[in-house]
């Protein structure tokens, strides 16, 4: 531990000493100091007590042929851990963000989340406050070694075993991809609104999506897709006026027009200064969009195609009001062979875990309750929610 933090030290020094300007003069008022810094502002608002490290994963995966990252150098990299307090003998939750976001999107579950599980949240190799090597993947096989070596490192060096993995949209994608390879560490299997079960293939039948890729529009945003343009781009390229295209988007999708419980004020603007400073800072994870999806997020190696693979139960859990669709898992179910459910949360779109927490805290309490019911067998459905 100590040499995590010292190591974790040195590099934001090396940051720091690259950035002497005040972030107020920089086009781009962000670093990993702004990152941390307004990670412990928006856990603020988090009742139970947590320890934050930078766990390091070293240079590469031990006699991998596909390194998840490439660099000149071969300096180690660093998985950026929230560990909250709990009694050792609760089940383990490792809970893993979407693309876009950080672990500290589930601010408003981590309470309640903790009071029945031991609590790890991370963000991704090259998403929030973790390591941004370069991204010089080029193929969809590099890429997912990526994202699951490198949580695979970081499962060793936490010395985890036996775990819930929960993942949201684009992690839920890597949480799958993970439980296939190494299902001898997850214990169950929670997919939020995962993406990556719409295959390519599938394009052809949607009428609305071909018919708009005829168009001149559909042209450039899939060029632009294929040059691997990503939202974060546009971001930084606004520079000091990027923070408030964050907080329109933020106040938009979380406050007035969310399905479920609003943010308060506070929460979104914790929330919007912390999207901020992932979202401009250097790309790095962001890159793997070309790799992993096709325009339209259509995954071109879909999950749909691994589901007779499944070694693990697995609850899916979707907001009603979720954009991704909720069929691409039922027609999933049919081909696995371990027990699965799923679950649809109501007043919730694609962030069921921002928009409706409390019934979200239900599904996944009811999804686990294997491990957390003497009566698991015989506990009813929550009220309030769908079954599909």
């Amino acid at each position: 531990m100590a040499e995590e933090i010292s190591r974790a030290n040195a590099e934001s020094a090396a940051i720091k000493s690259r950035s002497l300007w005040p972030s107020i003069l920089r086009w781009i008022p962000t670093s990993t100091d702004h990152i941390i810094a307004s990670e412990k502002r928006l856990l603020s608002v988090v009742k139970t007590g947590y320890v934050q490290e930078q766990v390091n994963i070293g240079s590469g995966p031990p006699g991998s042929k596909v390194r998840w990252f490439r660099s000149t150098s071969d300096e180690p990299r660093f998985i950026n851990t929230v560990t909250f307090d709990s009694p050792e003998d609760r089940p383990t939750l490792v809970m893993v963000h979407g693309y876009g976001a950080s672990q500290g999107f589930f601010f408003r579950n981590f309470d309640a989340l903790a009071s029945r599980f031991r609590v790890i949240a991370i963000d991704q190799l090259g998403w929030g406050g973790s390591s941004r090597p370069d991204f010089t993947c080029k193929s969809t096989e590099e890429t997912e070694a990526w994202f699951v070596d490198s949580f695979e490192e970081w499962r060793k060096a936490k010395n985890l075993n036996n775990f819930i993995l929960l993942g949201h949209s684009f992690g839920g994608y890597v949480a799958a991809k993970y439980a296939i390879k190494h299902p001898e560490h997850v214990q169950h299997l929670i997919l939020v609104g995962p993406a990556g079960f719409s295959s390519e293939s599938d394009a052809a039948k949607s009428e609305w999506l071909t018919k708009f890729r005829a168009t001149w529009k559909g042209t450039i945003l899939n060029h632009l897709w294929e040059s691997n343009f990503t939202p974060q781009k546009v971001i930084r390229g606004l520079g000091p006026w990027g923070p408030d295209l964050v907080r329109r988007y933020t106040s938009a999708r979380f406050g007035m027009y969310s399905t479920g419980e609003v943010l308060g004020e506070e929460e979104s603007r914790l929330l919007t200064d912390y999207a901020y400073h992932t979202l401009a800072a250097k790309a790095s994870g962001e890159l793997c969009l070309k790799y992993i999806f096709s325009f339209g997020a259509f995954a071109r190696k879909p999950l749909l195609q691994s589901a007779s693979e499944w070694k693990v139960p697995t609850t899916f859990i979707y907001g009603v009001q979720d954009w991704m669709n909720y069929q691409g898992a039922q027609e999933a179910r049919q081909n696995m062979k371990v027990p699965c459910e799923i679950i649809r949360v109501p007043q919730a779109g694609h962030f069921a875990f921002i928009d409706n927490p409390s019934a979200f805290h239900s599904a996944v309490f009811y999804g686990c309750r294997r491990f957390l019911s003497r009566n698991p067998v015989g506990e009813a459905f929550p009220k309030g929610l769908v079954s599909a």
